[in-house]
Order: C-alpha cells, then sequence, then structure tokens
C-alpha cells in the first residue's frame, strides 16, 4: 500500500523546514520553496527551477502541489463576483468565491464539504456533511484566487459589458482600475462550520498569516460561526487576533432552534454567555449575523429583542437579506423593513448594523447560497 503524498500546502512554515530537516537536508532551502509556494503562486514543481536537485527529487518523490482544479467558473451579472467550482483529489467538490469591493478583493472559503449544522435556509446545511477539508485545501483556495488575480492580464477601460464568463470579462471584473488587484481579505463564510474544524482552519489560518507568504493581516480575516461553543471558548483562551462573527438569525432559544438546528446542542443562552467571555478575553467585538426573513424574523419587535439580547455587549450587527435556495422557501425582507430594523437597533440600543451588500445572487454565490449541486459538476 502506497504511502500518500504530502501536500505542500498543509505545512507551516515552520513545519516545512522541520520537514527539510528530517530529509537530512539543509533547512535555509526553505526560504526559496516559501517563496515559490506563497510568492510566485507556482503551480507544479516545474515551475521551481531554483531548488537543489536533491531537494526537487525528494518532493518529486514524497509531495504534491495540492493545487485545486477548477470544474467549473462561473461570473455574476453584477461585474464584480467570480464564483469557482474546485475539484479535490479525492473527487469531492466544493466552491470558493471571489467578490470585488471598492479598494479590496475577497475571497470566501470553504472549510469543510457539505456541513453538518443543518442551517434550514442554508444550502450548505441541505447538502450534509461528508467531510472536513484540510489546512492544505483551505489554504489552496486563497492560493487560487491569488493566483487568478496575478495572472489575470492589465487591460483598458470597458465601455458596456462583455459576455458574462468571457476572457474579456473575466479581467474585467478581477481588475481594479486598470490592473490586477493582490489579495487582502479571507472571509471563512463558504461551504462548512469552521469551528467545527477548528485544528485545520487555525493551521490554515497560520499559514495565510505568515508574513514572508501571502501575509494577510488578521484584521482582514474574518471567521462565521453558526455557534460552535467551544470552538468560542477556545478562540478566547488563545487569543486568535481575528474578527469573529456569529450567527444569531433569532433571539430566543425557540425561534432560533427552528432555523438553527446546532442551538440544540448549544443553546442561546450558553451560546451568549461563550459570546461575553470571548469579549471580555479578548477585547474583541464581535459581528452578529442576522438573516433577515420576510415574515419570521425582521419586525421592530425582533429588533428589539436582539437589542436586548445584545444590550452591554461590544457588537455589531451584520443584517443580511435572505438569499434564495431551493430547499427554503423564505423569502427576503423588503429594504423598508431592513431599514426600520436599523433604525430600532441604531436608536434604542446604539447598536450599530450594516446591511450585506448582495453579490453573486444569479449564481448562486451570496452568503447561504453555496453547495455542490450535480448538475455543475
Amino acid at each position: 500500500m502506497s504511502v500518500p503524498r504530502l501536500n505542500l500546502y498543509d505545512f507551516t512554515r515552520e513545519q516545512l523546514r522541520g520537514q527539510l530537516v528530517r530529509w537530512e537536508l539543509n533547512p535555509v532551502h526553505v526560504a526559496r520553496l516559501w517563496n515559490y509556494l506563497y510568492i510566485e503562486l507556482a503551480a507544479s514543481l516545474d515551475a521551481m527551477p531554483e531548488l537543489p536537485p536533491k531537494l526537487r527529487a525528494r518532493l518529486a518523490a514524497e509531495t504534491r502541489l495540492g493545487v485545486l482544479p477548477t470544474a467549473l467558473e462561473t461570473a455574476s451579472s453584477d461585474g464584480f463576483t467570480h464564483k469557482y467550482l474546485l475539484a479535490l483529489s479525492d473527487a469531492e467538490k466544493i466552491e470558493t468565491v471571489l467578490m470585488r469591493f471598492t479598494g479590496r478583493v475577497t475571497a470566501c472559503v470553504s472549510s469543510q464539504v457539505g456541513c453538518a449544522m443543518g442551517c434550514v435556509f442554508c444550502a450548505t446545511g441541505q447538502m450534509g456533511y461528508t467531510r472536513h477539508l484540510t489546512p492544505g485545501e483551505i489554504v489552496a483556495q486563497a492560493v487560487h484566487v491569488a493566483r487568478t488575480l496575478k495572472l489575470s492580464a492589465p487591460v483598458g477601460p470597458t465601455v458596456g459589458r462583455a459576455p458574462a464568463g468571457s476572457e474579456t470579462d473575466r479581467r474585467a471584473v478581477l481588475r481594479p482600475g486598470l490592473h490586477p488587484q493582490r489579495l487582502r481579505n479571507i472571509v471563512l463564510m463558504g461551504m462548512g462550520e469552521p469551528l467545527h474544524n477548528y485544528d485545520a482552519v487555525m493551521t490554515a489560518i497560520d499559514i495565510l498569516r505568515d508574513e514572508t507568504g501571502l501575509a494577510l493581516g488578521a484584521e482582514r480575516i474574518t471567521l462565521s460561526t453558526v455557534g460552535v461553543v467551544p470552538g468560542i471558548l477556545r478562540l478566547a483562551q488563545e487569543m486568535r487576533p481575528l474578527h469573529l462573527a456569529v450567527s444569531l438569525h433569532a433571539a430566543t432559544q425557540a425561534e432560533r432552534a427552528t432555523l438553527v438546528p446546532a442551538a440544540k446542542k448549544w443553546p442561546l443562552d450558553e451560546l451568549m454567555a461563550a459570546c461575553r467571555t470571548y469579549s471580555e478575553t479578548t477585547g474583541r467585538r464581535i459581528f452578529y449575523e442576522w438573516t433577515l426573513i420576510e415574515g419570521k424574523n425582521d419586525s421592530e419587535a425582533h429588533a428589539r429583542a436582539v437589542g436586548e439580547l445584545l444590550r452591554g455587549l461590544d457588537a455589531q450587527v451584520n443584517l443580511i437579506p435572505l438569499n434564495p435556495t431551493d430547499g427554503y422557501a423564505g423569502a427576503p425582507t423588503r429594504s423598508a423593513a431592513a431599514k426600520a430594523f436599523q433604525h430600532v437597533l441604531a436608536t434604542e440600543f446604539k447598536i450599530p448594523s450594516t446591511v450585506r451588500q448582495r453579490r453573486g445572487i444569479d449564481i448562486a454565490a451570496g452568503c447561504g447560497q453555496l453547495a455542490v449541486a450535480e448538475s455543475a459538476g
């Protein structure tokens, strides 16, 4: 039985150094290898010609570069969003989204194939859980977006729109002004529950934050959780410097349990106690996410319940109009109701809030829409 090849994206820089030492090779070569992986964004060993022959031979024999091939790429008519269906080595697939905003590019990455949390309005939750991703499979998604940006050739100003999905359209979407842009922001809001795959996610974050590689700042990494209490407490204990977003969607245990089955395992009072511990320990604000569903949780009374729940906490509320999925019949709240919700939070409770920009809805790339459709592969 053959030994599985080591995925180079699974290693932190220090772990890679240790591997070279075990191979009795000079660890000084880690710097060049790391540069190939995360600065030059090499897509194969052949693109690393300056490595010493002994190291190249060992890498060729025992490792692989876990580049994730694109099974399907779709471009949104919004002109700012691309979705990639990426193939894993075991034939499973995940979705990753590139979103361009003014002055920044964000990659929305997945942490699992599917999800075990079962949120009723979420397409990933509707597809169920298959497996965790490895650190390298998480890192490879960011590398995929970074490489896409790097390889996007500069183009001139676009008059009108090129056909969606065309090469001209792809380059226009990926450039800011006339030039490609570096990846600066990561949101762990794709397929899966990041805190259910805690160790792999944190290793991936350590790799992404390495100052000699992609060098993503902690203030540019956001992790979204449905409320995995042990993971929130562990984040607090380890003082992880990242942005934490907690999905609420309801302000009472009974209402929340109907939308978020995980609330039965981690009830609302336990979740809020963990959030208080996190804020008090780290001194960091938590972003509370609230999917606005028309007639379900979008009234001014619901807004007051949110305000009471978050009273005394350093909090911001991210309001997310429901995005459509095949498995849930709800409708997104109307603009006027969202504004009234915000007004209650601001005037009665002094809680800041934002309404999430809707991006990529037409290609099912919005919040809660990611899934691996059979027809996509």
